[in-house]
């Protein structure tokens, strides 16, 4: 069986999650099919200028096949588009809708016609994420044989009215979690969003060493650990601004630690410390080093760095903004969440060195329980068996 990824961006250096967690799924997959990541050349998620040569390049089991972007995204009259729209919203026109596809992007017009002439080629296309173009203008060409991560949460753009008919098109559709599930049925209550919750894969090493991790980065006192890119969009601005407030008041103890690639400037401060992008083995030691894994974004579907704190026996905090992320930590009784600069100073008050131990011993088994690549290999085979 050949079987299709779609997807906006792809390759190592790429650590979004709905990026990174569509080729973990087609490398794991391709153990039991012939499977393929097509994408575009971009690197650069806000002006998705072309940054690797078009062409197949094997890695992790299975081929990235890349595309050339027509055009790079204008990034501010992109931004002025988007906030026109979305203050008249309930009254843009499809084609209006289409034209901000078109300036969101990526759009690759030879991979567009790849899906359109290699149809025949594939037994089926998934595509990773609703949000993009690749995903809009080319499920359609595929529709009888396309599945669909739709990677949604609450927010303004999955309100166009474009999604209406847009969500009818797959065959089915992978939920990340029973939370985005819930969410997308209450968003279309007229449309059958028939579809498994599959989530993804999580293999922690087979020994962590935390010490290396604060050795090599000379980390003595207890810190807060962020990992991801690190975007206003992502809540990291308002964390760092609270993080400073509470450290030079006096009243977080912790330092403040961020691993992932910068795409704001960051605000200096003695005990903001900038690893910028970290591989795995020195993601794994920071996760068992660390005293929180903290998540500030309110737009997650999914957060594999939370899955992975757990994984490593470490508690999480998550933004009481984020609802399917509170509701993972409600699950897995393995996480705390905060409103604001009081509530995190509360609670690194007043939960003890025992209770976060307990915490995440509590989501290591959760994760182990529910997030399995044995599970998931197994839900994407009878997938597309049904």
């Amino acid at each position: 069986m050949r079987v299709a990824f779609i997807v906006q961006r792809c390759g190592q250096e790429v650590n979004g999650g709905a990026e990174a967690h569509c080729l973990q799924v087609a490398g794991r997959m391709s153990k039991h099919w012939d499977t393929e990541v097509l994408t575009t050349c971009a690197l650069d998620y806000m002006t998705w200028a072309d940054h690797y040569p078009p062409g197949p390049e094997e890695t992790g089991g299975t081929i990235i096949r890349r595309f050339p972007v027509d055009h790079p995204r204008e990034v501010e009259s992109f931004n002025r588009l988007s906030g026109e729209l979305h203050g008249r919203q309930q009254s843009v026109t499809m084609a209006e809708q289409e034209q901000w596809m078109r300036a969101q992007g990526p759009v690759s017009s030879a991979l567009l016609e790849y899906l359109a002439t290699n149809r025949d080629e594939y037994n089926a296309f998934i595509f990773f994420g609703y949000l993009y173009a690749p995903t809009y203008f080319g499920l359609p060409a595929v529709q009888e044989k396309a599945f669909l991560a739709p990677l949604a949460h609450d927010e303004w753009t999955i309100y166009f009215s474009m999604w209406d008919q847009f969500f009818k098109l797959p065959r089915r559709l992978i939920f990340n979690t029973s939370f985005e599930r819930d969410f997308l049925h209450r968003r279309f209550p007229d449309l059958r969003l028939d579809g498994p919750v599959v989530g993804v894969g999580i293999e922690p090493p087979p020994a962590f060493h935390p010490e290396r991790f604060r050795q090599r980065y000379r980390l003595t006192e207890p810190f807060l650990l962020y990992i991801g890119r690190i975007d206003e969009s992502k809540g990291c601005r308002r964390l760092i601004e609270n993080f400073i407030d509470g450290r030079n008041a006096g009243t977080i103890a912790q330092k403040l630690v961020l691993a992932g690639n910068e795409v704001m400037p960051i605000p200096f401060h003695d005990d903001v410390i900038h690893l910028g992008f970290i591989d795995d083995e020195q993601k794994w030691n920071a996760l068992a080093a660390c005293d929180w894994l903290i998540m500030p974004s309110s737009h997650e579907s999914l957060s594999m760095a939370l899955l992975e704190a757990w994984a490593a026996g470490r508690p999480a905090m998550v933004t009481a903004e984020a609802e399917v992320l509170v509701g993972q930590c409600r699950r897995a009784n393995a996480g705390l969440w905060y409103r604001d600069l009081a509530d995190l100073q509360t609670i690194l008050r007043l939960i003890d060195d025992r209770a976060k131990e307990a915490l995440g011993a509590n989501g290591q088994r959760f994760v182990e329980e529910n997030y399995s690549w044995e599970r998931v290999e197994a839900d994407y085979i009878q997938l597309l068996q049904t």
